[in-house]
């Protein structure tokens, strides 16, 4: 069976004419400059380097800004549920933005909002200003969540395996770096948890550079194009594709259904992982060094797991392994979270590989870089709209239960319905096929 890549190849070509400005199929003959797609490939991993930073070097200092802006446990909850939160409400924007201002752009700004958000959220002073400094750096993640499947579709058609692969372990390495060296770095600077946060601007501005580069470079095009305008048969061509009802699609739900279950998991791991192992006698440091092997595990995995889905007709059975990992290592941190925290930390890295293989599935559940985009959009916003509640009931159950038991088997039992969903996700159908009218 020819593989996904290649079939996402050919039905590329068919709506090339209908790309957006900042992409290289809307020049026509014009090739795209090899410098140029270096560049894109430069911009995706510093971007994806910068998607998790914000959420995961608060987890390892939760304990200090809880103390610090006096939260309570079910406030503490809430922070750790704004994440999926902003990137819900913000999400559902990106496409919309993209046909304005192009993808390029719009990830340019969300890196531009990354930094500003990181840099001023230690020190707006109290709960609610963090809590809109967190916002405005979740905006700029939200939009580039959306877009980053888009513009490997459209700039590398022929390569949405190993290019996801590329951005999921880029994402995985960025997780498990600020996890891992936030506390240290803390430390480095005087013990100081706004100046540890803080830091990690310097890195998001860096990815700035990049895409302002690519949203003031242009193939330069000919014809009517030169001229600022659209050529009648790329406007055919958009008349030509079907309009998406994409609530009808029962293969965007589940994918919708299986996007927000996992990261439930994941938000859950990010926010409140390290503090499991501290309640149990870990110190945390140790605590820290345990979240960023959880993370890191997805380094590896991120690549390899895309490819590998790309070349199965089915993903059912990656979605079922990865759930039985996530089970048992949430029942090693319920029997013996200190004595196993090892191997649990491994067991939940590998667990949480369910992101690449949601963004995989996103690429080969749609035809057309339209049908991409916005399928991305709908599976993402709806998705993280169902994975806002678990954080915060964690945090809840934590500070009424006094004690880890309930919130461990409450991500126990979401594991099995991920799993169920995951299944039918996997499918081998597109959602061009169940909701164009």
């Amino acid at each position: 069976m020819a593989s996904e890549e290649t079939r996402t190849l050919k039905s590329t070509t068919t709506v090339s004419n209908s790309a957006p400005a900042d992409s290289p199929e809307s020049t026509g003959a014009t090739p795209t400059r090899a410098w140029t797609k270096r560049l894109f490939v430069v911009g995706i991993v510093l971007a994806a380097l910068n998607l998790r930073p914000a959420i995961t070097s608060l987890g390892a200092l939760l304990e200090e800004v809880r103390d610090g802006l006096g939260m309570s446990g079910s406030v503490a909850g809430l922070l750790t549920s704004v994440p999926p939160l902003c990137f819900a409400l913000f999400g559902v924007m990106a496409p919309r933005l993209a046909r304005r201002f192009g993808p390029a752009a719009v990830v340019c700004a969300g890196m531009v909002l990354i930094t500003a958000g990181l840099l001023v959220r230690p020190y707006i002073g109290g709960t609610t200003g963090f809590l809109v400094g967190s916002a405005l750096a979740l905006m700029g993640i939200a939009v580039s969540n959306v877009l980053m499947p888009v513009i490997v579709k459209r700039w590398f058609p022929d390569r949405v395996g190993s290019m996801t692969g590329l951005y999921s372990m880029a994402l995985a390495l960025g997780t498990a770096s600020a996890a891992a060296v936030t506390v240290p770095i803390t430390d480095a600077l005087g013990g100081s948890w706004r100046s540890g946060l803080a830091v990690w601007a310097a890195l998001a501005a860096a990815a700035v550079l990049p895409w302002i580069a690519l949203v003031r470079h242009r193939e330069a095009p000919s014809g009517p194009e030169a001229a600022g305008e659209r050529p009648s048969r790329a406007r055919g061509a958009e008349q030509a594709q079907p309009v998406l009802r994409i609530t009808r699609s029962r293969t965007a739900w589940a994918l919708a259904v299986f996007f927000g279950l996992q990261a439930t998991a994941a938000y859950i791991t990010m926010g409140w992982m390290a503090q499991i192992f501290r309640d149990a006698g870990v110190s945390a440091g140790t605590a820290g060094l345990l979240l960023a092997v959880t993370m890191v595990m997805g380094v590896p995995l991120a690549f390899v797991i895309p490819r590998l889905a790309t070349r199965l007709p089915r993903q059912g059975p990656i979605v079922i392994a990865l759930g039985v990992c996530g089970l048992v290592g949430y029942a090693g941190l319920y029997l013996a979270p200190a004595g196993g925290a090892w191997a649990w930390a491994v067991l939940l890295g590998i667990a949480n590989c369910s992101f690449p293989l949601a963004l995989t599935m996103v690429g080969m559940r749609a035809r057309t870089g339209a049908g991409v985009a916005q399928l991305s959009a709908f599976a993402q916003s709806t998705g993280y709209l169902i994975s806002i509640p678990g954080p915060l009931l964690v945090g809840v159950l934590y500070q009424h239960s006094g004690g880890w038991g309930l919130p461990i088997a409450l991500m126990a039992g979401l594991m099995i319905p991920q799993m169920a969903v995951g299944v039918l996700a996997g499918r081998n159908r597109t959602v061009e096929d169940e909701a164009a009218r």
